[in-house]
């Protein structure tokens, strides 16, 4: 019997066990079941939060294909408000994990908070024929397009996903549409092999590549997602180049259970 609890960060959702004490052995096979939306739980992926010697825990991240996955934006704020929630971190957090140490700030009480996370620097930015490529802990293609809530996410997204400018791996895929001052944002995510409500790290090389695609000295954006709404700021550096990278949004407690 394992105790969980499942959180979300804009409608990207994910479980949470806790596993300082090795309670849950992962496998491909078991998260594939946790993660199904039919007969397990039901959540873009997995994470599993574990003890660390060099911060206050590290973080395991898996897609709900059953593999483990480089940084999720989403997943380390839920994760932290996770912790938060056990009494391992209160309103300041430094954590571990694939891509190395994060921090974040939590803000807020209840089921929900506030939750900035600092994501890696980014170093380089690619620019296509119509788009930008991208790592921001999680590599990312971005292309701008007009009116998003009528564009066919979903297949141009597993297209460009299994294109061969991008194999071996793929890549995860974003569509945006400026407006005013949001950027609206659907995302096709590597890993879950469909469209999620967010993705923090696509919001944020989303933002960044705004602000190529515009030609703007802009730092904040504002990504509005189908599952609630992100902040992102950075600094700028050179071409190509950003850090102090800051991902803001909220996780959400859903619900607290326990499974075989």
């Amino acid at each position: 019997m394992i105790t969980f609890c499942k959180y979300h960060g804009a409608g990207n959702d994910f479980i949470l066990i806790d596993n300082r004490e090795k309670v849950f052995t992962p496998t491909p096979e078991k998260i594939k079941f946790l993660c199904h939306r039919r007969f397990g739980i039901g959540a873009d992926g997995l994470m599993l939060l574990e003890e660390d010697k060099n911060s206050n825990f590290y973080m395991h991240f898996y897609n709900s294909d059953g593999y483990e996955g480089p940084m999720c934006g989403n997943g380390g704020r839920c994760i932290v408000a996770f912790a938060h929630k056990l009494g391992i971190v209160r309103d300041i957090a430094m954590f571990n994990s694939s891509d190395g140490i994060h921090h974040a700030a939590v803000k807020g009480s209840g089921v929900t908070l506030t939750v900035n996370l600092k994501l890696k620097d980014v170093k380089d930015v690619n620019i296509g024929s119509g788009y930008y490529f991208l790592n921001t802990g999680s590599p990312h293609y971005v292309q701008f397009v007009e009116n998003l809530e009528t564009f066919d996410v979903v297949s141009e997204g597993r297209r460009i996903r299994h294109s061969k400018l991008f194999a071996p791996h793929g890549t995860n895929v974003n569509f945006a549409e400026i407006r005013g001052d949001e950027i609206l944002i659907g995302t096709f995510e590597r890993g879950v092999e469909d469209e999620t409500l967010a993705c923090g790290t696509g919001a944020t090389a989303t933002a960044i590549a705004a602000s190529i695609h515009t030609n703007s000295n802009k730092t904040a954006y504002k990504i509005r997602a189908k599952g609630g709404n992100l902040k992102v700021n950075f600094e700028k550096m050179g071409v190509g180049k950003y850090r102090n990278i800051w991902l803001e949004g909220p996780a959400t407690l859903v619900f607290e259970g326990k499974i075989e």
